[in-house]
């Protein structure tokens, strides 16, 4: 292989791109061969052994991967599956195909989504999948029993195809599709069909995605999110009107009215039972109206709560431990987020990116299969430690007392099967298992409130109540 374009460092760096790309095509193969071709072309650099480590990674066994090694010490043998990658993946194919990474238009169709997913004590499995500009739809198939398709949702997007974002917009569309099918079969939706009492088949649809059910938090500052709570919102208290203007009515002090109170469920340092703040704002800290006595782990000013065009909004101030809400319904989760189940604040956060590459002889080494993994779970102790840290299998991590992935069994708060954490179409999604004690996500920005939620400050557990207060 002649190298006639650039250096062979420029080249090797188009290839390592190129070979991400085809991975996440589907296309490990190619990806595998491309790299061993690359690293073998070239001096036995770091570079090189760079891309050979990568090409064992996604393929450990791969004999042209093999032969690039080979061929790399110096070992002499038949290497003819290496000559054929070499000859494949010239400087004018990488060319050509780092020239289809760059292409902007999706005309050949974007990435599609697939997950696995775990209900009636089978495993199901998720598809969707994008047909392009040429023919704009996207199709979302949902398998079972290792093949038999149990359901197939269709949209077509051709009246949206010359959308300046249609890249994007079809993207969400895709996102939302998969969501949707994967909600549909966590309702029950396909049981018949799943017991072979009904047939599945593949529905036309026209409206957009359902998934109302999935809720997204407030997770940036002065960001705002509608809930999808059904509980009535009150009506502010009237504020009285002023009197005749006579001398003694006109000397009373005017009363500010109740807006909204706090029920106190649970606290661990005494204090009052109920909080009925005066007027639409309060403050939640000891410098506030909801003051919390004894709570060390509120800050002084760690959130406040405002009533406004008949609804109330917290916010969180920042610099403090946080203000958690109790989930109604399943939550969308970002890297980063912190949420508590029972007595315990766990994070979510990305796995870190491997470093098991070869040392500077180079050294190569295997270790045990590792579990493909989406992101994990890791406990924070008081102070800010790290404790325990759980990756997900696959893309499910589940939390209790007695069954799933990271498991507290000496915390009485804890149900045996409390939560669910799932990645779907690359949206992170909590879900309380029906625990008695809730699971309760911090809130970052200001979030809308409803009458009934519940708030976790520190160790203080309280309930909003919008019911009018003279």
């Amino acid at each position: 292989m002649v190298d006639t374009s650039g250096t062979v460092s420029d080249q090797r760096g188009v290839a390592g791109r190129v070979a991400k790309w085809l991975v996440d095509k589907e296309r490990p193969d190619e990806a595998v061969a491309l790299l061993a071709a690359w690293a073998a072309n070239g001096p036995n650099d770091k570079q090189g052994q760079e891309l050979l480590a990568e090409a064992l990674r996604i393929a450990p066994g791969a004999t042209v991967a093999q032969q690039a090694f080979e061929r790399m010490e110096g070992v002499a043998g038949a290497q003819a599956e290496l000559d054929a990658a070499v000859i494949q993946f010239s400087t004018e194919e990488l060319a050509r195909l780092e020239a289809e990474l760059r292409r902007p238009s999706f005309r050949r169709a974007q990435m599609g989504f697939n997950n696995n997913i775990k209900s009636h004590d089978q495993v199901f499995h998720v598809q969707t999948e994008d047909s392009g500009l040429d023919q704009p739809h996207i199709i979302t198939h949902l398998f079972a029993d290792g093949g038999r398709v149990i359901k197939s949702h269709k949209r077509s997007y051709a009246a949206d195809v010359a959308r300046p974002d249609v890249s994007d917009f079809v993207r969400q569309l895709m996102k939302a599709q998969h969501l949707e099918m994967v909600l549909l079969l966590r309702e029950g939706r396909f049981d018949e069909v799943i017991a072979g009492r009904a047939i599945g088949g593949l529905d036309l649809l026209t409206e957009p995605p359902n998934v109302d059910n999935i809720r997204k938090l407030a997770s940036q500052k002065k960001q705002r999110a509608e809930t999808h709570s059904s509980a009535p919102r009150m009506p502010a208290a009237a504020v009285p009107e002023p009197g005749p203007a006579h001398a003694a009515v006109a000397a009373a002090p005017q009363v500010e009215p109740t807006y909204f109170s706090l029920q106190v469920l649970r606290s661990l340092t005494g204090g009052p039972e109920r909080y009925d703040p005066k007027g639409p704002t309060a403050v939640i800290g000891a410098m506030g109206a909801i003051s919390l006595p004894g709570e060390r782990f509120c800050h002084p000013e760690e959130a406040k709560l405002s009533y406004r065009a008949e609804r109330l909004w917290l916010e969180d101030l920042g610099g403090g431990n946080g203000v958690f809400l109790r989930i109604r319904t399943p939550v969308e989760l970002e890297l980063g987020d912190e949420f508590v189940v029972g007595d315990q604040l766990l994070r979510i956060e990305r796995n870190p990116v491997p470093d098991d590459g070869p040392d500077a002889h180079p050294t190569y080494f295997y270790s045990s299969p590792k579990w493909p993994s989406s992101f994990r779970v890791l406990q924070v102790f008081e102070g800010g430690a790290s404790g325990c840290c759980v990756i997900a299998r696959g893309n499910t991590l589940q939390i209790g007392s007695a069954v799933g992935d990271l498991v507290f069994p000496d915390d009485p708060l804890v149900a045996e099967q409390h939560c669910l954490i799932e990645e779907h179409a690359g949206t992170v999604v909590l879900t309380d298992l029906g625990s008695r004690t809730g699971v309760f996500v911090r809130i970052r920005g200001e979030q809308e409130l409803a009458h009934g939620d519940e708030l976790l400050v520190g160790r203080t557990r309280l309930v909003v109540d919008l019911r009018q207060v003279a």
